[in-house]
Parts: C-alpha cells; structure tokens; sequence
C-alpha cells in the first residue's frame, strides 16, 4: 500500500495553511456568520486523488472570534486526525469529506447566517434555492445572459452519516454551494479566496431571493 499523501506534507505547508484558516476565521467571525461556535473552515493540503487526501478544518467546539494554537488540525479523507492530537475535528467534517471527494475543491467554508437559513426553509418543497437573472451568478463563472441557477437544498440530520448520500446525490458541480435545512451554507471553491467570494456571493443571493418574495407577497 502506498503512503498516505499526509505523511509528506512539509511543516511550513501546514503552517501557511493554518494562518489562512485563521484570517478567514477571523473576518467571517467579525461578520457574525459563527453564532454559538458554529460554522466550520477547511482547506485542502497536499496531493490529491479521490481515494487519499488531506485536509485541515476547525476543531468543534472553539470560540472562533478567538485564534489559538488549538484551532485546527489534520484530517485524511475519512475524517480521521492524521497526527496524535486531543482535538476533535468539526462534527460536520464527514459532509466536508464527501465535497472534496466529489469536487476536488481545495476549500470548503461552512457558515450560519438568518438569510440561508430563511431560504432553505422557505424553498423546501422544491428542494433548490431559484436565483434568476442577478449580476452576482457570473461570481460562480455562469456567464449566461439572464442565467438560472438551483441551489441544492439537503436535509438537517443530528446524525451526520445520514446527511452524506443527499449530499453525494444532489451536490451540483455547476454550482459550488449547498444548503442544509434551516442550518447553513457549504461553499467551497479552487482556494481559500474563491471559497470566500463564492459564500460572499450565495449571501447576497440569499438576501435577495428572500427580500424579493417579501415585496412580491409570495
């Protein structure tokens, strides 16, 4: 069996994805998208293939407006800590895993704001969020004229293992987001900065749809 691609993972590369992490941490927090701890920051770290690869994410259950030397650690592409560590990764890293399984995606950014939330629950039945015609798609690189877009919407289990196949069945690779019910946005994205424009713009999306049908009445 051929090593783990984690066990060649050079020390600085670690460290500069650490710091990554921990700016992002640091804006999203001053934007209130980690009410009461939550949310989850992940990027991915050495090679790559579908099977084998590494990845840091936030430990559960820290104060993210916070930044200490026990923010992140290393996972492989079950979810397991690749290194001795009393850490625990994010409870929702397994959703974390199925994304960079499917996509190959090198950051994943999870965050809880009332808009996506609102959105989900309001657009529930059809299972997608609708967006049609905004400036902000061509933020996702869809450059069609008047484009529309389907945001998925998958279920909130307490269990996370049962949340994975809906999101293997309806994650769509045009679209770089999907929706948990009444919880919260995946966005992930090449790179920490793609990540962060891609949840910048489904934020913006959200808060429109939503104000939309307010004005609409429906």
């Amino acid at each position: 069996m051929s090593e783990h691609p984690s066990k060649s993972i050079l020390l600085e590369e670690k460290q500069r994805v650490y710091r990554e992490l921990d700016r992002v941490k640091t804006d999203f927090a001053s934007r209130g998208w980690f009410p009461g701890t939550s949310g989850n920051l992940s990027m991915r770290v050495g090679a790559f293939t579908p099977e084998q690869f590494t990845f840091a994410v936030t430990a559960s259950g820290k104060d993210k407006a916070a930044s200490t030397p026990d923010d992140f650690l290393l996972v492989d592409e079950t979810g397991a800590a690749c290194e001795p560590t009393a850490l625990k990764p994010s409870a929702e890293t397994l959703i974390h895993c199925e994304i960079y399984r499917q996509t190959g995606c090198g950051a994943i950014f999870h965050i809880h704001s009332v808009y996506n939330s609102l959105v989900s629950e309001l657009f529930w039945d059809r299972r997608s969020v609708p967006v049609e015609g905004v400036e902000l798609i061509k933020a996702f690189n869809i450059w069609d004229e008047e484009a529309v877009i389907e945001v998925p919407i998958v279920s909130n289990f307490a269990n996370i293992p049962l949340i994975v196949p809906e999101v293997r069945d309806r994650l769509d690779k045009r679209i770089p987001g999907i929706l948990l019910r009444k919880h919260g946005i995946y966005a992930w994205g090449r790179d920490a900065f793609e990540a962060r424009k891609h949840l910048e713009a489904f934020e913006f999306l959200f808060e429109y749809v939503y104000k939309l049908k307010l004005v609409q009445g429906r």
